[in-house]
Formats: C-alpha cells, structure tokens, sequence
C-alpha cells in the first residue's frame, strides 16, 4: 500500500525501492553448499494445502496453472490486499542461504525478513510473460536462528502464481513455532488512557516539513506522532533509514520535541512505514530490536510509541518484534504502545489479526489499535460510509480477538484518516469527511482520532508537477491546516 510515506513516491514506485530491504531483479539461483538442504516445508504445495504457510484469505492451492506437479500457489492481490504467503524457518548464525522460485504475474516478490543482517527481495517486472524464475541470496546474523520467507503480489496488478519455492543453506534447529490462529478466553484491557487523543502524523525530515510553530499556531495541534524511525545499517535507529540522520546524532528532531513540549504537548514516535528497513528485520533478535527502540526512547524521553509495520514487516518476525516489545513495556512501565494496521474493505486484514494473536500469545500490551481507515478503495456510498463501516467490522473484529465488549474495544481503538487524495484515486477525503468522522469518532470515544498526515494540510502548489497523492500537499482546495483543526477537537 503506497502512502506518500516517506521521499515523496507513491504507487508501484515505491514497489522497485521497498521490499524490506535491497531488491533485485534475478533468474539464476545461487550455488548450495556441500552440506545444504531445504528447508522450506511444502514449497511446491502438491499437499493441496497451505500449511505451513501462513497466508492472506486471497491465497489458494490450485491445479492449474502450475510450473511443476500437481499444485501452486494462486494469489488475488487486490487494491489493499498483496495477498502474501510466509513462512518462518529454522536456520543456523552466520551463514548464507538462497531463496528461489517459479513465479508468474506482475510484479511478484520473493524475499526474507528477519535475517538479522540485510533482508532481501527479487520481483519480476510489470511485463509477466508466463512462469520465471527468482532467486536471491541473503546472509544470517551472529544470532539469528529464524527467518521469515514470503512471497506476494502488488496493490491492484490481480493474479499471480508461485510454485517449487525453495530456501536452501546450512539447516538450523527445530522450527519457530507458528503464528497461533487464535486465541482463547479473555485478555485483560490495559489501563484507560484518555491522553494523546488527537495526534496528527508529521514527518520532520521529509516532505517539506512545516515549522512547528506555525503548526501549533496555525491549528492548535500540540500532539504529534513523528515518523518514521528505521534501520540505517547495523540495527541503527535513523530517521527515514538515513544513515546521514541517526537518532543517535540527531539535534533537528530534537528542537522539535522540544519546541511541542514548550507548547504544553508531546510526541510519540512512529517505528516503520512503507518504505525503507524496519528495525525488527535486521536486528535479528529481540533483545537486540528492544536495545535499539530503546535508543529512540532515550533519547526523546517517550512515553509513547508507535509500531507501523507494514510491506514486508507486516506480519513477519513477530516473534522478535513482540518479544522486543515485552521487553520494552518491562524496561518502561509507562510507555504506551500503538499497533497501527492498514485496512481492508472488510477491517482488519489476516495478516495484522496474525499480530494481535502474537503479541496477546508473547504476552505483549498494546494499548492501542490504530486503523489506517483509508487506502482500502471505495466501491459504493460515501467516503464517510465506507469509512464507518470499516470501522465498525474492526471493532467486533477486536472483540473476537481480545475477548473484550464492544464498549471497550472501541476504547482502545484509533481511526487514522487521510486527507485529500489518498493513493486509492477512488477515494477522496474533504474537510467535510473529517467532520462528519469526527462525529462518528466521538460517538463511539475510541482512543484516538488521527491522520496522515498534517505535511499534507495545505494546498498545492499550481505551478509545480504533483503527484496523485502528493506527499506535500492535499491536492484538494483548501486554507491551511483546515484538516488539523478538525483533528483538534477530538476530545474521546
């Protein structure tokens, strides 16, 4: 899901940099080692199953087409589902392996995550031309004992087929215990948390940020949720993945904590995004992660934090990521944690469900669940309906999950909106949608009501190219901050 999230691209653009990590185009697979084997179970899928892979409910086995034997994959990508199948497999430290495959379709992706070193990725191009095949080849780290492999389409370019996927290398212990598929009984709600009830995303460093000032001064807004922290190299906590901008560094950041606090707010920092290397997928074990989500917290005394994890971090390496998490919610009693999910027509996809069942089973708090209530396309009603709707099938979603009322559900519930023109060009968010939103919001008091993202709240400029979904600006007919304002009188 493209969401003018960072250097400005959106679309498939940001396909051919994304990908969790260094993509390439490749048709050769690697050469194995003496003592290599494979290790992924049921990769050509002639069980007609799909166990062991943990897949979107677009996923099946089919007859036909198929590269070899009597099964493969056929997956739907949608324009809010890639339709991804994974797999998380034992394998040993400091070793090499490579992953392959038959693919068919546009834009299909092969890649890894969670490899403690560069994650890496291999997609065909947007041409499909019947089966090919891909292959790429990645190093584990000094203590990775997993890996997460998968295999998807892209946002909207239909079906796509895989077959005879294989990662071969050095085998490692037993494998990961799988993703539980449910839960039973009842999880405790966390503690009420009426604070931070209408943060708006700002990213500091990228798409022509505001001055915070003038944000404050021209909207009110003194509650920000600021994105995006990921890996610069080395389980490194950097701005926008920049190694030119690490936390650790950082001084520009910094004044603007500083300047929101001034204004009697305060911020939480968002971890992931669409683009770029997510910390959980190279720092290659939990207490490594938490040891660098700990630095960010350091460094900008946070009591709040926001977990995005979306492309190829969505649903991968929960292990690490949960058990990181653990171990931060122990370290720092005070600290609030928000999951943040993209959306599907329907609510939640199968992938971020997968999420929530790993971070109740890790034992694991999260405060809250914040949908992104956009980029799931429109189909029919108002842009007010759909989003209502979505809303309310994640909330008995969230009580199925959780075992919670619908009353309480709701309470530990964000709806993030987008404003203007979203990357769905089906969808359009007015200042009007905001307000009647808001209404509904307030009904229902969920525990925050935000958007992305308030670089956007202003209008374009006429006299220079913009994107669809420009990551400066609305490209709607609007004062500035009209949307903000909005946010702003969210009072739970």
């Amino acid at each position: 899901m493209g969401r003018t999230r960072g250097w400005g691209a959106t679309g498939l653009a940001l396909a051919l940099v994304a990908g969790g990590g260094v993509g390439l185009l490749a048709f050769s697979g690697g050469a194995a080692r003496a003592d290599s084997v494979q290790l992924l179970a049921n990769g050509g899928f002639e069980s007609g199953t799909l166990s062991p892979w943990n897949c979107s409910a677009a996923d099946a086995v089919v007859g036909s087409p198929v590269e070899d034997g009597s099964g493969a994959l056929a997956g739907s990508a949608s324009a809010s589902d890639d339709a991804q199948c994974a797999q998380t497999v034992a394998v040993a430290p400091n070793s090499t392996y490579t992953l392959s495959g038959e693919v068919e379709g546009n834009y299909v992706y092969l890649g890894d995550s969670g490899t403690g070193t560069s994650d890496t990725s291999a997609w065909t191009p947007g041409s499909g031309g019947g089966w090919q095949r891909l292959s790429t080849t990645f190093t584990t780290g000094a203590d990775t004992t997993s890996v997460t492999v998968y295999v998807h389409g892209w946002y909207g370019e239909g079906t796509f087929g895989a077959d005879d996927l294989s990662l071969v290398g050095p085998s490692g212990g037993t494998s990961p215990t799988p993703t539980p598929t449910s839960t039973s009984g009842s999880t405790t709600p966390p503690p009420a948390d009426p604070g931070f009830a209408h943060p708006v995303y700002f990213m500091p460093l990228d798409n022509s940020p505001q001055a915070v000032g003038d944000i404050v001064s021209g909207s009110g807004e003194n509650e920000f949720l600021l994105a995006f922290v990921l890996d610069s190299g080395g389980c490194t906590p950097a701005w926008d993945g920049d190694a030119a901008h690490t936390v650790a560094s950082d001084t520009a950041v910094a004044a603007d904590v500083q300047a929101i606090r001034a204004a009697g707010g305060d911020v939480g920092v968002s971890f992931g995004g669409y683009n770029g290397t997510e910390l959980g997928s190279s720092c290659g074990s939990a207490s490594a992660l938490a040891a660098a989500y700990q630095q960010v917290i350091d460094k900008y005394q946070l009591t709040r934090i926001d977990l995005d994890w979306e492309n190829t971090a969505l649903d991968s390496g929960m292990e690490v990521r949960w058990g990181a998490i653990k171990q931060l919610e122990a370290a720092n009693p005070s600290l609030k944690v928000s999951l943040t999910i993209p959306m599907t027509s329907v609510g939640l996809p199968d992938t971020g469900k997968d999420e929530i069942r790993q971070g109740i089973a890790d034992g694991a708090r999260i405060d809250r669940v914040n949908i992104m209530d956009f980029d799931f396309g429109l189909t029919s009603g108002t842009e007010t309906q759909a989003a209502e709707t979505v809303a309310d099938d994640v909330n008995g979603q969230l009580t199925a999950l959780f075992g919670w009322d619908s009353a309480t559900a709701w309470a530990h519930t964000g709806i993030q909106l987008m404003n203007g023109h979203t990357d769905q060009p089906s969808e359009l968010f007015t200042q009007s949608t905001f307000t009647d939103l808001l209404a509904f919001a307030q009904s229902k008091h969920v525990a925050q009501f935000s958007y992305w993202d308030v670089n956007r709240d202003r209008v374009c400029d006429p006299s220079v190219p913009h994107n669809w979904a420009d990551g400066a600006c609305s490209s709607v007919d609007q004062s500035p901050y009209d949307f903000t304002r909005t946010i702003t009188r969210y009072t739970g």
